[in-house]
């Protein structure tokens, strides 16, 4: 993402290129509030749903592997709130106002639904096989938050750099909650869909090919309806 999206900055008659500082930087460096950038990630924890036959956990998947049944599914929705607030002031005799964005932003998963299929019964070999493989996914999404995190609050800093920022009267908000918009959000939640990568690789090959021989083959043999399914 290119930091500077948006929002007309400094210029030249405000002192740029180390000048000496206008009255009207002074009163903006020196009075108002310094720019802040607020990020915090919150998990919500998890829940295992048995209720649903494991077929209708490939339906629900939608992008299962060919010839491959869904025994498991963890499912969550990954959710990003930015606000946007802060002090400005205005200087008639420049045409231009200054503000210093205090940005808060929230990096949060809804809770985790781990779905088993129904035919796996809790207490089985092949229950606690496939909720170990779900519970991967699991431990995946909650520690890519943080990555998340740490980039984004990166970022933000390098952006604002703790200075108020300027533009012409009347335009520095709306040019900002642009640059939030069209920016800013669409980058944090690409940046939160990486983790979707990361999942895909433990849906391996050689971990379906796994879970179909572990517990001696029990997990095969209900998919073959070779042994009774749980009910």
């Amino acid at each position: 993402m290119r930091a500077a999206l948006f929002l007309l900055l400094a210029f030249a008659s405000l002192g740029a290129h180390g000048a000496a500082r206008t009255p009207f930087q002074v009163r903006c460096e020196d009075t108002i509030s310094k720019t802040v950038s607020v990020l915090t990630a919150q998990q919500n924890g998890y829940s295992i749903d048995t209720h649903l036959p494991y077929k209708a956990l490939t339906v629900m998947k939608g992008t299962a592997r060919a010839n491959t049944w869904v025994l498991g599914l963890t499912k969550t929705d990954s959710r990003v709130a930015i606000a946007l607030a802060g002090p400005m002031l205005q200087d008639p005799a420049s045409g231009y106002e200054c503000v210093a964005p205090q940005i808060t932003v929230s990096l949060t998963y809804a809770p985790v639904v781990i779905y088993i299929g129904r035919e796996f019964a809790p207490g089985t070999c092949a229950y606690d096989e496939i909720l170990a493989h779900e519970l991967r996914h699991m431990k995946t999404y909650m520690e890519h938050l943080p990555r998340v995190e740490k980039t984004v609050r990166a970022a933000l800093a390098k952006r604002f750099e703790a200075r108020p920022l300027y533009a012409p009267s009347g335009t520095a908000k709306a040019a900002l909650a642009r640059e939030i918009d069209t920016g800013w959000l669409p980058y944090i939640k690409a940046e939160m869909r990486k983790v979707e990568t990361l999942q895909a690789a433990i849906d391996s090959p050689q971990e379906y090919a796994r879970l179909g021989k572990a517990c001696k083959g029990e997990i095969q043999n209900i998919l073959a309806g070779k042994a009774a399914p749980a009910n």
